[in-house]
């Protein structure tokens, strides 16, 4: 999380709370120490941020504080609250921990539509406590145009290696599914992110290399969900 938008959701967690929050449970929702929120907090109250309290007591936001309005019609808040629930079924427990974070600020600006629900049925969460590779590896791969060398088992149970220059993921309701350049095939491969055993960021990179690889792979229209073709 960049430190810009961890100070944001700080204000966001002071601004909803109804008490005093400590920095440790600070610290335990934003997944960042104890130290680095009691620095955080000497930012904003620097930045003249309303924020009150102390170490060992906790924070408060002063009342009467608010951010400017984010301008959304009735029809959609309720849109983002539908995609945003259904982040939850993708697996992918990063952008699920990103979606809450989006939604208390929907909350924060009327009252939810907790009337539409959302079947939570979906893929798994991506849990590395159960085996599984955080999906959340793949968006940094994609994102940072880095090699990734993965172990990956098909529908018929045979597993190899690859090296793989990933490009997109397409979220299915049923499962998650990584493009990439395959240098073991020598083409563009679809990879069931459940079928994938081990997964390594390698120093690797191919830089301005995903922008084209990902607009052949669009011409190609190879968006199947079938990860036999691997």
């Amino acid at each position: 999380m960049r430190r810009s938008t961890r100070l944001f959701e700080i204000i966001q967690i002071l601004r909803v709370s109804k008490g005093p929050v400590t920095a440790e449970e600070l610290a335990a929702k934003l997944e960042i120490s104890v130290r680095t929120v009691y620095r955080d907090i000497a930012a904003l109250q620097a930045q003249r941020t309303p924020i009150e309290g102390e170490a060992g007591v906790g924070y408060m936001m002063r009342r009467g504080y608010d951010l400017p309005p984010l301008n959304f019609d009735p029809e959609e808040v309720e849109a983002l609250w539908v995609g945003l629930s259904m982040l939850a079924r993708t697996g992918d427990s990063t952008l699920q921990k990103a979606a809450d974070r989006v939604c208390r600020k929907i909350e924060a600006l009327r009252a939810p539509s907790d009337w539409l629900q959302v079947a939570p049925w979906g893929t798994p969460i991506d849990d590395p406590a159960n085996g599984c590779v955080p999906v959340a590896n793949y968006r940094e791969a994609i994102r940072k145009e880095r090699k990734i060398r993965i172990s990956y088992q098909n529908s018929d149970e045979i597993r190899t290696d690859r090296v793989v220059r990933p490009v997109a993921l397409i979220y299915h309701i049923e499962c998650t599914i990584l493009a990439g350049w395959c240098e073991l095939r020598n083409g563009f491969r679809h990879f069931r992110t459940d079928r994938i055993w081990s997964c390594d960021l390698l120093e690797d990179h191919f830089f301005g290399q995903g922008e084209p690889l990902r607009a052949i792979w669009q011409e190609q229209n190879q968006t199947t969900n079938s990860s036999d073709a691997a």
